[in-house]
């Protein structure tokens, strides 16, 4: 392990010990600290101290330049040395990038898991003690998104899935500069163990027969395959376009939707009864 030789002034001293805040004194005592060791290793590199000639030397600084660390005693600035013609490299840094990923995986959780962008800038402020806004939130969940597209285009010819259950979803969208509705057309399969799995998801303006006839012909293309039922509402656009796209196969209308219709229709003082004697129907 490399040794560095380190001097404290004077007047940091004095802050860690007689200042208000104890934390604020141990900050700056720790980036004067960490500065000089990357000072330190710079040299190392180079095989130069600032301003030697020497003919060892590798490289020339150019410079510094600034990185925010977030500590547990508070958020230091650290001067990273430039190098001219080279790339300075530092394990100080390590233990904190590790610690940084374990955040951003966990803020990928959170937003997975249906949590907004303003609640969990509220709790990793709350966690970390330093401020994380909405946007910053949503520049790191961004992350998602080629991991979100790899799975929504997976290859389905692994499996075949006699039953598929489709259905869609109003979700709010933000698309140039403004929210807008949008339908979330969502497919689920059953395969021949009995096993549910999201088959995909595709975002469309409506819920038109060319909508659902772009999705189906979307879930054919990656695979899909020996399907015997589908199961859905009795949308007239979504029915067409299952009997255009899926030629033979049963279509059953879903019960939840149906028993939905039902209740819509029913004196509100009917409604319990009405539930209690259709579902044993059903």
């Amino acid at each position: 392990m490399a040794q560095y030789q380190i001097t404290v002034d004077s007047q940091l001293l004095h802050q860690l010990f007689l200042g208000n805040s104890q934390d604020s004194g141990v900050a700056k005592l720790l980036e004067s600290v960490l500065n000089q060791v990357l000072q330190a290793q710079a040299t190392e590199q180079l095989g130069a101290e600032p301003y030697e000639r020497t003919d060892e030397r590798q490289a020339y600084r150019n410079g510094t330049y600034p990185h925010q660390l977030t500590t547990r005693v508070g958020t230091i600035t650290l001067r990273v040395p430039r190098i001219r013609g080279g790339k300075f490299s530092t394990e100080l840094f390590a233990r904190y990038q590790l610690s940084e990923q374990a955040l951003v995986l966990a803020l990928m959780e959170m937003v997975v898991h249906g949590v907004s962008t303003r609640k969990v800038a509220q709790i990793t402020e709350e966690l970390c003690g330093t401020e994380f806004s909405k946007s910053t939130v949503s520049d790191l969940c961004k992350r998602l998104d080629p991991m979100v597209t790899a799975w929504n285009n997976r290859p389905l010819h692994a499996s075949s899935f006699p039953f598929v259950i489709v259905d869609a979803l109003y979700l709010k969208v933000r698309e140039e500069g403004r929210v807008r509705s949008r339908g979330t057309l969502i497919g689920i399969g059953v395969n021949a163990d009995g096993y549910r799995e999201v088959l995909g998801v595709m975002l469309g303006d409506s819920e038109s027969e060319a909508s659902w006839s772009e999705f189906f012909g979307w879930l054919k293309s990656r695979g899909l395959k020996g399907v015997d039922l589908i199961v859905s509402d009795d949308h007239g656009g979504l029915v067409r376009a299952i009997r255009r796209n899926f030629q033979g196969v049963t279509w059953q209308r879903c019960q939840t939707h149906f028993m939905r219709n039902i209740l819509d229709a029913t004196p509100k003082s009917l409604q319990d009864e009405i539930h209690s004697r259709i579902r044993p129907i059903l």
